[in-house]
């Protein structure tokens, strides 16, 4: 029997392209041309699933009881509830994607919402809940904490905050952050502070928590002392969203080498 010779150009062995079908994906597609996540293996992350799914319950759960003891409208305009919205959404999103070998969230992303709710916990435990700061809030009866509402405000401005820092530090690579980050974090806080003043103008004189925090009561500082409280807490704010991305390149990194397709002894990508 004769058997034909492969002409030397064909597509299962061409010298001058070096590929051979086993390269080729389906649909006819070269690894060449292939997405990243075609040729590297999934890699799930179930401890980080797990934790980021923890805090996510811890803010919703908080935020929940929040709602159910206070009047809901009035509860969605504090930034702590905002802030811990935020994680609530980033930590559940993040959670299902390293439960399914996902890429991570962006650390523009991930570093905001860490930022955020960093405010949260820093202002509540330094200025609101310090009686010696000037602006208070432990003696406001309106927010009364009580019952039920310690839950609530140990996981919004205690555990929440914590638990970010520990995620940023221990499951999340660093380099990721760059300077001009921190400036346009910021725009929330901008966009909150205007939200503030415009809802405090709205309401009528009297309206309980007509103003959310002591340092927006324009009814007690004006605007102009108003302005001064925003302009010092907003360089503050910056001071730490900078602190954030510094950190962010020192620190060690401490997970283990992700997406590794060669052997632990090869040199190959990682």
């Amino acid at each position: 029997m004769r058997y034909d010779r492969i002409p030397s150009h064909s597509p299962r062995t061409s010298p001058a392209s070096g590929a051979s079908r086993d390269t080729t994906l389906p649909g006819g597609a070269g690894t060449a041309d292939a997405p990243a996540s075609a040729v590297l293996p999934t890699v799930r992350r179930p401890y980080a699933a797990a934790f980021r799914a923890l805090i996510c319950a811890a803010a919703v759960t908080g935020i929940v009881i929040d709602l159910a003891v206070g009047s809901p409208l009035r509860v969605l305009s504090y930034f702590t509830v905002q802030s811990n919205l935020l994680v609530a959404v980033a930590f559940g999103w993040s959670a299902v994607r390293a439960w399914r070998g996902r890429p991570p969230l962006p650390a523009r992303v991930t570093g905001g919402v860490l930022l955020y709710i960093s405010i949260t916990g820093l202002v509540f435990h330094l200025v609101l809940a310090n009686s010696s700061s000037g602006f208070s809030m432990t003696g406001d009866q309106t927010v009364a904490v009580t019952g039920w509402r310690t839950v609530s405000n140990q996981l919004l401005h205690t555990v929440t905050p914590l638990a970010a820092a520990l995620d940023w530090l221990l499951l999340t690579r660093p380099g990721g952050l760059r300077p001009r980050h921190a400036a346009q974090w910021l725009l929330y806080p901008l966009a909150y502070f205007a939200f503030a003043l415009i809802r405090g103008a709205l309401l009528s004189p009297g309206t309980t928590a007509r103003y959310p925090y002591p340092f927006l009561d324009v009814a007690q500082h004006g605007y102009a002392g108003v302005l001064t409280n925003a302009v010092v807490f907003g360089l503050a704010f910056y001071v730490l969203a900078l602190t954030i991305t510094g950190l962010d390149h020192v620190r060690p990194c401490l997970r283990g080498p992700e997406n590794r397709i060669s052997s632990p002894g090869a040199s190959g990508l990682k």
